[in-house]
């Protein structure tokens, strides 16, 4: 048997130590994370990797109920970052709140309808009843009404009979017949591509057909400019992992073995639907491409969707973009 003094000379030629030393709090990364959201995805990578010690920090995940609570939570300063859309992180900043937006993904949702409808544009929804997830002042539901009026193709509020409700009920109700078409997030999109159902029109569309010259990250990791400006390192190592995340996911198959439990993904049909998209959406421009286009939907939501739905900035705030090496 080893003497101690040869176990402590053998301990030393290890490549890492046996326990890892605890980090301090200004290393630590809080991310609020919602039931079956995507960024529990990412999240169980950079786990299982240990891409956060690889980087410099400790990833600790809180779990959260919904949107709301997690936006509760982010502006109580309870959370380092939460996923969120591009026009609340633009709304805090004109409100005086130093946020900060990471791009994360350009995948959005679209207009589903089963697949032998008859509905093949927009037009085509005269009349017909149409669910909108999010309600009445989402972007993606202001930004489709907006291209039917301002195109002349349809008025939507006037001339389509509107549900608002739940994604996962309006989802239902559309398999049950109940819909003729419905917009929702895209992992319901997906769910229902998956058993047939059709996409009519994207939000990618959408803001293509409003300007936007590539897809847009519409959502985005958001950070207080604060906690950048006190734990920089550590926010520019969660940057880091979080692209080295996905570049794990779009390039080693076997990396979904820890997500798939997460996805509710009842068959290999929606598993390979969720995991495309989510791919699909990965970022890959630069920041600025990203701000351009941001600027050019922004300027249409605040022309379509007023003070209501952006508040009072009349264009993006400057400073609003974190780039990928976590660099304002």
């Amino acid at each position: 048997m080893l003497s101690r003094r040869g176990l402590l000379a053998t301990a030393a030629l290890w490549p890492l130590p046996a326990i890892l030393p605890a980090r301090a709090a200004s290393d630590v990364i809080k991310l609020g994370v919602l039931p079956f959201g995507t960024a529990s995805w990412e999240a169980a990578v950079i786990k299982e990797r240990r891409l956060d010690e690889a980087n410099g920090f400790t990833l600790e995940l809180v779990k959260l109920a919904g949107n709301d609570a997690a936006r509760i939570a982010f502006q109580g300063n309870r959370l380092d970052t939460i996923v969120g859309d591009l026009i609340w992180a633009a709304r805090l900043r004109g409100e005086g709140r130093n946020v900060k937006f990471l791009p994360y993904s350009t995948t959005e949702g679209a207009v589903m309808v089963p697949a032998n409808s008859p509905i093949k544009g927009l037009k085509d929804l005269a009349g017909k009843r149409l669910g909108v997830a999010g309600g009445a002042l989402d972007k993606s539901w202001v930004l489709l009404k907006a291209q039917g009026r301002e195109t002349g193709t349809i008025d939507l509020e006037h001339n389509a009979q509107l549900a608002f409700g739940a994604p996962p009920l309006l989802a239902q109700k559309l398999e049950a017949g109940e819909l003729d078409a419905a917009l929702l997030y895209w992992q319901y999109c997906a769910r229902l591509e998956a058993k047939g159902f059709r996409r009519l029109i994207s939000a990618d569309d959408v803001m293509r057909a409003f300007g936007a010259k590539g897809s847009v990250s519409l959502i985005g990791y958001l950070f207080e400019g604060e906690t950048i400006e006190q734990r920089p390192e550590a926010v520019k190592g969660f940057a880091r992992a979080s692209r080295a995340a996905k570049d794990i996911l779009a390039n080693e198959p076997e990396a979904w073995n820890a997500v798939r439990p997460l996805m509710a993904a009842e068959d290999d049909a929606t598993f390979e639907v969720l995991k495309r998209d989510f791919l699909a959406g990965v970022p890959r421009r630069a920041i600025e491409a990203e701000r351009a286009d941001g600027e050019q939907i922004y300027t249409t939501l605040v022309r379509t969707g007023g003070e209501q739905l952006v508040g009072t900035g009349r264009t993006l705030p400057p400073n609003l973009y974190l780039d990928a090496t976590g660099k304002g």
